[in-house]
């Protein structure tokens, strides 16, 4: 079962605890910006978690102007992240889970010391107020710099997802060149291994191996050590190559990479 840390208590708590049972996914992202992406990334991630569990989820991005939500929408889907709603719907009753930035306030003094912002959010305090925010568990999602998406815009949109996921969403991101490189530098590697895997005999997710990569997204979404383990079945020489490959892909439900994406072209 997926577990996560709620910010207004500090404390994990089960992400869905009615199995199967209707979810809200609420995207608080207040500012088109690259920390405004990523909270949408946490929660398509999340999203997509849930619903490898068979829990139906409906994805919600609130926030400040219809612009300026139409425009990081854009940006978003450019990342890899399905389309979030407009509005509320689904059944009337069900449980909401909240990501927001780790800058908003109202998510309680342990989401707010996580997230390195001490002291009384108000007038002059520059953060956002989070509505109805003790009503539901709550993803914080440390800032990302430089901000600005035009900054990292030649990156390329799969590059900047795996940059990202590279590291836990609680922990500040510095998207650098170094790293942005070593990010395409995985991907092309890793999408040209798959695409080799592929022309072999398909083999099962070893048992043992689908159990730690759940281990890991159930651990408060801990794609970081999702993709260690992805690391370390590209290695394992007791692997066969069909398996590797079916992990993969396997994973790439969650991680939304693409990995299988070279399938049939030369290598």
């Amino acid at each position: 079962m997926l577990r996560i840390i709620d910010a207004r208590t500090g404390v994990p708590v089960p992400a869905a605890p009615a199995r199967r049972g209707f979810t809200r996914v609420e995207a608080h992202a207040p500012g088109r910006d690259t920390t405004g992406l990523r909270v949408l990334l946490v929660a398509d991630v999340l999203v997509r978690t849930l619903e490898l569990d068979g829990t139906p989820v409906w994805a919600l991005l609130t926030g400040e102007g219809a612009e300026a939500r139409k425009e990081l929408r854009a940006d978003a889907a450019a990342l890899g992240v399905r389309p979030f709603e407009e509005s509320p719907g689904g059944p009337g009753r069900g449980q909401t889970l909240r990501v927001v930035r780790g800058d908003v306030s109202g998510v309680g003094d342990a989401g707010a010391t996580a997230a390195g912002g001490g002291g009384p959010a108000g007038a002059g305090s520059g953060r956002e107020p989070l509505p109805d925010a003790a009503t539901a568990p709550t993803l914080t999602v440390a800032p990302v710099d430089p901000a600005a998406r035009d900054a990292v815009a030649g990156a390329g949109a799969d590059v900047l997802r795996l940059a990202l996921l590279e590291r836990h969403r609680s922990t500040p991101v510095r998207l650098d060149a170094a790293v942005l490189d070593d990010a395409r530098d995985t991907l092309t590697r890793l999408r040209r291994a798959v695409a080799v895997w592929a022309r072999q005999p398909s083999r099962p997710v070893p048992c043992e191996v689908r159990d730690r990569l759940r281990a890991a997204w159930e651990d408060d979404l801990d794609t970081p050590g999702l993709l260690r383990e992805l690391r370390r079945v590209e290695t394992d020489p007791d692997l066969a190559d069909g398996a590797r490959f079916e992990t993969f892909a396997y994973a790439d439900r969650l991680l939304g990479l693409d990995l299988t994406r070279d399938l049939g072209s030369p290598v």
